[in-house]
């Protein structure tokens, strides 16, 4: 089972550690859920799924401020004493004296937000829900073009970095080079993202490595992106028959997500940044419902009509 560690849940949703006593570096959490502890804090943990991240929003918190003292005590004795990862504070609402003191008593992070409930729940679940899940690595190049996922594959040394570094010079973002790690969000998404180690550089055969966050300034790169559209770079085969229309579509598969998928054979004097911008564009307009070579058979066809009456 996937896990991500507490610590950079925190650092990436700027939560704010309400007992620093207790530490965080070994807690990790394993569950992309969360779950809203109102019936546990009322003394009710049947089916309680404490595995997953607690956020505590303003109607919990005005609730607790209701209860006697002894059955807080007892509730919250019972809820920090299992196996929770941590509990989140929303805005507006923040821990008792006695949840904080129970707390270091279980070594149980009480952390706070800023967001409003509502929020705060809505970015957990996305941040947990893209760091659990599956995951594999692949050899390629990931580009944001025009707002589309473009990754580029082939066999080393084809020239998908060269393609990259044009595209970035045109304005487009780097996600990653060389190592791409693809999570599968749900049955229609996949998100690229790049290895910490390798983030923001690109390998130059015959220059070496070159970093291009600094070269061309943080609008050239991006950490995460959806992918859209695969762009396979081969070697051109003058034997081989290619499709010069486009009317079906060809796929491949990630994950179990199929992602549409164009092969480009490579020769001398091709402009390969130019390519795939113009495959980024034309995969949007059909997103969008236009597709030019369905309008070019379509026109093909009325001619045909028009000539035989």
């Amino acid at each position: 089972m996937s896990s991500v560690k507490l610590n950079k849940m925190i650092e990436k949703l700027q939560l704010v550690n309400l007992v620093p006593e207790v530490s965080t570096d070994e807690i990790e959490i394993s569950s992309p859920e969360i779950n809203r502890p109102a019936l546990q804090l009322a003394g009710y943990f049947e089916h309680f799924a404490s595995e997953r991240v607690q956020i505590i929003g303003y109607v919990e918190y005005t609730y607790l401020k209701s209860l006697d003292r002894d059955v807080k005590l007892a509730n919250y004795e019972q809820f920090l004493s299992s196996d929770i990862p941590c509990v989140i504070y929303s805005t507006r609402t923040e821990p008792d004296e006695d949840m904080i003191e129970l707390a270091k008593k279980y070594h149980k992070p009480l952390l706070s937000s800023h967001r409003i409930t509502s929020d705060l729940m809505a970015e957990v679940i996305r941040w947990l829900g893209v760091e659990l899940a599956p995951c594999i690595s692949i050899h390629g190049v990931l580009m944001d073009v025009y707002g589309e996922g473009i990754l580029i594959m082939g066999e080393s040394g084809i020239g998908k970095s060269e393609a990259a570094l044009e595209l970035i010079k045109r304005g487009h973002r780097l996600i990653t080079d060389d190592v791409v790690e693809i999570h599968k969000v749900s049955d229609d998404t996949l998100v690229g993202t790049s290895p910490e180690i390798t983030r923001h550089f690109i390998e130059l055969r015959g220059i070496g490595i070159i970093d291009v966050k600094t070269l061309y300034g943080v609008e050239s790169v991006r950490e995460t992106q959806s992918i859209d559209l695969v762009i396979k770079l081969e070697e051109w085969d003058k034997d081989k028959e290619y499709d010069r229309l486009g009317l079906n579509e060809e796929y491949t598969e990630f994950l179990g997500n199929k992602v549409t998928c164009h092969s480009i054979p490579i020769r001398p004097g091709r402009n390969l940044a130019i390519i795939v911008e113009s495959a980024a564009v034309n995969h949007r307009q059909k997103k969008m419902g236009y597709n030019a070579a369905q309008e070019l058979y379509r026109r093909v066809q009325e001619s045909i009509s028009r000539n035989k009456k």
